[in-house]
């Protein structure tokens, strides 16, 4: 047995094994809905044999959007599209959970195919106008980026109730997990941020009050018996962010507060990409090093990410203790099937057990016909 492939068991939650599909942006309908390419997108990773499945960064509120293009969960109607979804995940043996963000000074882009910068005119005649984006200083990203709109004490005291709000309808479409964004230079990432965060009201003395009051709000929402996640950017120690021991004070508190898992992410500084900021490299792995780090200072579960592609290099992760869970993104997209790919590559489940029932029979003869095929060709060759 590997350590990739063994169950995991968090509070009430069992993953059938350690593999986790990061959440990853994608393109909405009207008003933030889910549709059906979200529910195909997402079930073809459950069938695909992960163990956790998350749904993309799902906004808080409208304007808190990185895109036109983003789902969200603010407003009850956009529930039942997502518990379409959870129900397809849990079907098909994976836990159900999705991520909730709002991007702050980093909303108002254009998406991903249409180059990714701030919305302009060109835009606007296709349809997708600019909006007025906030943060919590009147500090853009960088040049050419819109100045943000303040947001007032009262305004962030209510941004905290949307995160719950969001949370409890979470709750209400069946998800079994939920993450907290708190990375990459969104909202809460530029609270804590003394790049972005100049303000000198009780949110800019103490940087982290806004992070500990969303993850109070979320946990008011969410029950004892499913897991918190936290995304954190382990950029920010070159990037002009958090020093490490900021780091490990923070998740302690968060940690207090009911978060179970710190989701390790490996780029996305506070100023880094997509901006002109100072880059940051991601590497072809996550910062596996610094991640052990934090797990042993704070006793959180970790969730490492960053381009794990091979099988061994995950599962040496988790024999090191780097990693409780190892996230995919880029690779599952390359190869929605890597987990049951995986168990093959690393010596588990040679009789196709693991794949969708559906499949089996199908399997089990290919690979008959297939090694007769491969016998035949030797025999050949000798002859």
């Amino acid at each position: 047995m590997t350590q990739l492939f063994s169950p995991y068991t968090l509070r009430g939650m069992r993953s059938r094994n350690r593999v986790v599909i990061s959440p990853m942006q994608q393109s909405a309908g009207v008003e933030g809905m889910a549709t059906d390419w979200h529910l195909a997108h997402l079930a073809r990773f459950a069938m695909g044999g992960a163990g956790i499945v998350f749904v993309e960064s799902t906004a808080v509120e409208a304007r808190g959007r990185n895109t036109h293009g983003d789902i969200g969960l603010w407003n009850d109607e956009q529930i039942a599209p997502l518990a379409r979804i959870a129900v397809a995940l849990r079907r098909d043996g994976a836990v159900p959970a999705i991520q909730l963000g709002h991007t702050g000074r980093k909303a108002g882009m254009q998406k991903w195919w249409n180059g990714h910068g701030p919305l302009n005119e060109t835009d606007a005649a296709r349809g997708e106008s600019p909006w007025t984006v906030v943060g919590p200083s009147a500090l853009p990203v960088g040049p050419g980026w819109p100045t943000p709109q303040v947001l007032d004490t009262t305004q962030v005291d209510d941004l905290v109730q949307a995160w719950a709000a969001a949370a409890r309808r979470s709750r209400e479409a069946g998800f079994e997990a939920l993450e907290v964004h708190g990375a990459h230079g969104y909202l809460i990432h530029q609270f804590l941020s003394p790049v972005a965060n100049q303000r000198s009201d009780r949110f800019g003395q103490h940087r982290w009050r806004f992070a500990l009051d969303v993850a109070e709000a979320v946990r008011s929402e969410w029950p004892d018996d499913k897991p918190l996640f936290w995304r954190m950017s382990l950029a920010d120690v070159v990037d002009g962010g958090m020093e490490f021991d900021d780091m490990v004070g923070l998740l302690l508190a968060l940690k207090e507060r009911g978060v179970d898992v710190v989701d390790c992410s490996s780029g996305g500084g506070i100023s880094s990409y997509p901006t002109q900021g100072r880059s940051v490299s991601n590497n072809l792995l996550f910062r596996a090093e610094m991640a052990a780090q934090l797990r042993a200072a704070t006793g959180l579960q970790v969730m490492g990410v960053g381009l794990v592609i091979d099988p061994q290099t995950a599962e040496d992760y988790l024999q090191a203790g780097q990693a409780d869970l190892v996230a995919l993104g880029r690779e599952a997209l390359y190869n929605p099937n890597w987990p049951v790919h995986a168990e093959l590559a690393l010596g588990v489940n040679h009789d196709y057990a693991t794949w969708p029932l559906q499949y089996r029979m199908y399997l089990v003869r290919r690979a008959a016909a297939a090694d007769a095929l491969r016998k035949s060709n030797m025999t050949r060759s000798t002859a």
